[in-house]
């Protein structure tokens, strides 16, 4: 009788149990991560980046040197991520849509850029494009040559970011309903339509994705770019070999005014890569 007339808590009153602390201690432990991690050592390089006065910065970023090296760093790692954009695309869609001998095998090795140490990956493909490498003596009767070159700078990007398109796009391959492909093949769509008006819209903010790492992994590159590009200043030097010799100059003023216009122009380009992945997902709810 007693339990009968025992208040009853209503289901909806009931606070739902988190697994998670609430937001408040949640967002005060991301931002102090993120600040310990991130904007403090930002914050330092713009401090130090101060020492030199706006005109001394002008005149240190505005030398034909570091504007050559900020050029070759952005205009190669951007060739490297688009060639990675479709040769990832093709190794995924391998992946994801056909069994093969070996297929796990082949599987495997897509990630090896990411355990291979930079500079052995930088070594072994200066001994491969070498003039006197396995493929460098072949392509030098051609008039190609890699090693130490510009081209040398893009072949090496493409080699280490290969695996970020593969991994972002292999997914959604997976997950993407054949039968949607089958259903507009009945209709009498061929396979370039199918593959322009159904998988290409479905994979794009994957590929976007893709070649948004790929193109930020590219730019602060050093170790696998140093051995293969000769290093040459005006030719084949990078920026961020660049903000190391200054170091080893003890101009750190210098090194981190280099520093701050990368951050500043990868900031602003990754910016617009995504609001344009973001454009394109809500285009794509909005078709769908």
């Amino acid at each position: 009788m007693q339990a009968a007339l025992a208040p009853t808590i209503p289901f909806t009153a009931r606070k739902p149990r988190r697994v998670l602390p609430g937001f408040g201690l949640s967002l005060g432990y991301t931002i102090l991560y993120l600040s310990l991690v991130v904007l403090i050592p930002l914050a330092a390089i713009f401090l130090k980046t101060a020492d030199l006065g706006w005109n001394r910065f002008l005149q240190v970023v505005g030398t034909p040197r570091v504007v050559a090296a900020l050029e070759l760093s952005f205009g190669a790692a951007a060739a490297a991520a688009l060639v990675n954009t479709f040769a990832g695309l093709l190794v995924a869609w391998v992946l994801a849509r056909y069994e093969f001998p070996l297929r796990r095998l082949v599987d495997a090795l897509v990630d090896l850029p990411f355990a291979l140490p930079t500079a052995v990956a930088g070594i072994a493909l200066t001994a491969l494009y070498a003039p006197n490498g396995l493929l460098g003596r072949l392509l030098e009767p051609l008039g190609i040559k890699v090693a130490y070159t510009p081209l040398g700078i893009v072949v090496a990007l493409v080699f280490i970011g290969l695996p970020f398109v593969v991994r972002t796009v292999q997914p959604v391959l997976e997950d993407l309903d054949h039968e949607v492909e089958q259903a507009a093949a009945t209709l009498g769509a061929n396979g370039v339509q199918i593959f322009l008006r159904i998988v290409l819209p479905a994979v794009w903010p994957a590929l976007l994705t893709g070649f948004t790492l790929a193109f930020a992994r590219a730019i602060g590159e050093y170790g696998s770019v140093i051995f293969i590009a000769g290093n040459m200043p005006m030719r084949s030097e990078i920026a961020p070999l660049l903000i190391v010799t200054k170091l080893e100059q003890y101009e750190y003023a210098a090194a981190t005014g280099i520093a701050v216009v990368m951050l500043l122009i990868s900031f602003f380009l990754l910016l617009g890569i995504n609001a344009l992945q973001a454009w394109s997902q809500r285009r794509l709810l909005g078709t769908t």
